[in-house]
């Protein structure tokens, strides 16, 4: 396990490098800079300003110098938030980010798999198709349409439950209050459960036919018991494979999400920075994404190797 954990952080700081390189020119190329307004500085400002971040310096210069910093754990100051770190803008929204995305995610593995099940149990008949319409709705509707969707109905409007009228906020952190968490969690949370649903589903269709089930079936074992405690470990696998880039997905790439509701996680700052311009800062969060996905697809092949014993981690 230490030898195959030290051969897979070998192998991913070649990726990582390619990740910064081609992210730093990128951003470089893009038209504009972090400094450009519609009032004009005077020359001289201007001038200083740029050599105090390195950006009088030739292209290749300003790129050995980051790489510089980040060798030494450095991800450089924000060129828009002058008072603070890049550091110090993750540490401040990563939180955020992974509550809410770890919220979605524990959401929709509970109800994506039972829906999976469910369906898997009653192929081909009118649960099985109307489960999997709903799920290909799911899929397809973007979030930036589920979520004015239910912000409408369930904060402008509000709902009618039980006799009494109430309405969720719409907006704002509120100190990661339920209340202000309840939206944003479940627009997150629907295409996952969408997407989960069907894996479960095909993945327990073929489990059932498998010949040990047909053997503890024609034994007289109770469905539930060859569900949860036969079938289920190996239709896991397919989703445990899903699970680690969905997760480093939703934990930092609720962009859209953060920036309707208004939630201060880092999908949101890096889309305040792309707009701004502010380099280090998007350098920052495309690091802390791709460090986040290589880690839970290591993650990942170790839960898979720990539900396969017939997997070997080499």
């Amino acid at each position: 396990m230490a030898g195959y954990a030290l051969r897979r952080f070998l192998g991913a700081l070649p990726t990582l490098f390619i990740i910064v390189t081609l992210t730093f020119f990128m951003m470089h190329a893009a038209p504009g800079g972090p400094f450009d307004s519609n009032r004009r500085l005077p020359p001289e400002v201007e001038r200083n300003i740029k050599a105090a971040y390195n950006l009088d310096k030739p292209l290749y210069q300003q790129y050995a110098l980051y790489l510089e910093r980040l060798a030494h754990g450095d991800l450089g100051p924000s060129f828009k938030n002058k008072d603070f770190t890049v550091a110090q803008l993750i540490g401040t929204g990563l939180p955020v980010s992974m509550r809410l995305g770890l919220s979605a995610m524990t959401l929709a593995l509970f109800f994506g798999s039972l829906l999976g099940i469910w369906a898997a149990l009653r192929q081909n008949n009118w649960q099985d198709y109307s489960v999997m319409t709903i799920a290909m709705f799911g899929i397809t509707i973007p979030t930036f349409v589920t979520a004015p969707i239910l912000s409408l109905i369930f904060g402008i409007y509000g709902v009618n439950l039980f006799g009494h009228e109430f309405s969720l906020p719409v907006g704002g952190w509120n100190g990661g209050a339920l209340a202000n968490m309840i939206l944003p969690v479940t627009v997150l949370a629907l295409p996952q459960i969408a997407v989960i649903a069907r894996l479960m589903r095909g993945s327990m269709i073929e489990v059932l036919r498998a010949n040990y089930i047909r053997t503890a079936r024609a034994k007289g074992v109770p469905t539930s018991r060859i569900v949860f405690h036969h079938a289920l470990r190996a239709a896991m696998l397919p989703l445990v494979s899903y699970l680690g880039p969905a997760v480093a997905a939703v934990l930092t790439g609720s962009l859209i999400v953060e920036e309707i509701f208004g939630l201060p996680g880092i999908g949101r700052y890096f889309v305040q920075g792309a707009l701004n311009r502010d380099y280090t800062l998007v350098m920052g969060v495309v690091i802390c994404y791709a460090a986040l996905i290589i880690a839970l697809n290591f993650v990942a092949d170790i839960v898979y190797a720990l539900l396969d014993p017939r997997v070997r981690l080499t």
